[in-house]
């Protein structure tokens, strides 16, 4: 049995259309509603999460901190939980204190809480602080209401001259302007090498 040239040819452009309709219309509709039920699962997931009362994107908070000194926090993302609503739990924290004089520290982490009521700031993963004459990294960093900061695990403390100091654990008191630096080793004696 033997095909004509024009059937073969008409079988040819319905096969051709058939693949251009697949392609471009049929195949990104499934991959389009495949992502949308992926993000609808998700976000069922997170609102059957317990305890969480609210969840929000590109947050920020303004206060003030020490009385007189203003600050301002942002985030990617945060959330509340139901048990302890006056904190906020962020995601890509990055806040910006300008001291009285003027100066801007900015402080920026992974991750952290801020609890509304006392203005605590707790900074967990990849902490990062500048006033841009010192430039401070750990994974921990406690800001708090009290006048006093906490800086400790892995504290590498670099100035504008390249003098580098590392610590377990350094603490900061805004009133005094002393710093108390840590080590958490046997010896009873904390070394210090400022090299340049």
């Amino acid at each position: 049995m033997r095909i004509s040239a024009k059937t073969l040819q008409l079988t040819l452009i319905f096969i051709a259309l058939l693949l251009i309709i697949t392609t471009y219309f049929y195949i990104p509709k499934v991959k389009q509603n495949k992502l949308e039920k992926e993000t609808a699962q998700k976000k069922e997931a997170v609102d059957e999460m317990p305890g969480v009362e609210n969840i929000f994107e590109n947050v920020s908070y303004e206060g003030i901190h020490q009385i007189d000194n203003t600050f301002i926090i942002t985030a990617d993302r945060a959330k509340i939980l139901v048990e302890d609503p006056n904190v906020v739990y962020m995601n890509n924290m990055h806040v910006t204190i300008t001291l009285q004089s003027g100066q801007k520290i900015i402080i920026t982490s992974d991750s952290g809480r801020y609890n509304k009521l006392n203005y605590d700031i707790f900074f967990e993963d990849n902490v990062k602080a500048t006033d841009n004459e010192i430039r401070l990294f750990s994974d921990n960093l406690d800001l708090l209401a009290d006048e006093s900061a906490k800086v400790y695990n892995n504290v590498l403390i670099i100035d504008k001259e390249k003098s580098y100091l590392k610590a377990d654990i350094v603490k900061y008191d805004f009133k005094t302007k002393y710093y108390k630096i840590s080590m958490l080793t046997d010896s009873e004696k904390v070394k210090v090498k400022l090299i340049e």
